[in-house]
């Protein structure tokens, strides 16, 4: 009975708006601190794609509100990011809406070309594609070809990104994701842009995937110093 409860579209929405409002009170009473903001500042008027590991998911949206309010000519962008079709999917997409992301659904099958379609598009008209390697599925920090073919494709470079707090919860889900909790020190990194061959994206993967590591370790680092 609670299962078929919490599926119910109007229990989904509601649960949709706490989300974006006790993610609102997180970046309220977190002091951010932005770092290689230099690496984004030749995209801030061209096409970016932002790559995150999934278990930084529920960190990802503050920290595209970070980027966007430091970085001239972000402010006021919107990005648009590949999530699952899965309920789960629908309402991450409510709840970061606030903060400037739109979303692209996708499968782990069947709907993951059209995704990456769809943010190729999105790309093509100078937008923002955040993208998450290893989701929805994992295993947790194993990059699948999707990221390193968009980039390919379009001749936009990645952009390996990582947001850490200095208060967090990890979940019990496979990717140990990641939960902020308010009253914290934030860190944003933002590591230098991979540009991808155009017949180069498998040899690209384990750059990207050490990268994404790489910000991630750093952003954690900073948070406990």
């Amino acid at each position: 009975m609670a299962k078929r409860l919490i599926r119910h579209p109007v229990v989904q929405g509601l649960l949709a708006r706490l989300v974006a409002l006790y993610l609102r009170l997180v970046w309220a009473t977190t002091r951010w601190t932005l770092v290689g903001q230099e690496h984004a500042i030749p995209f801030a008027g061209r096409p970016m794609i932002l790559a995150f590991w999934h278990e930084r998911l529920p960190l990802a949206a503050l920290g595209w509100r970070l980027l966007a309010k430091r970085v001239p000519q972000a402010d006021g962008r919107r990005a648009q990011v590949l999530i699952s079709r899965h309920r789960d999917g629908r309402l991450i997409a409510t709840a970061v809406r606030p903060f400037g992301i739109d979303v692209v659904h996708a499968s782990s099958s069947k709907g993951a070309v059209a995704g990456l379609r769809g943010l190729a598009r999105i790309l093509s008209r100078g937008g923002v594609a955040v993208i998450t390697p290893d989701g929805p599925r994992g295993p947790a920090r194993v990059a699948a070809p999707g990221v390193a073919q968009l980039a390919a494709l379009t001749g936009v470079p990645v952009l390996p990104c990582g947001v850490s707090s200095s208060r967090m919860r990890l979940a019990g889900s496979w990717d140990r994701m990641r939960f902020p909790l308010p009253f914290a020190r934030g860190v944003a990194v933002m590591g230098a842009p991979i540009v991808v061959a155009r017949d180069g994206a498998e040899s690209a993967l384990p750059a990207i995937a050490a990268a994404l590591t790489e910000a991630c370790e750093r952003a954690d680092a900073m948070v406990a110093a």
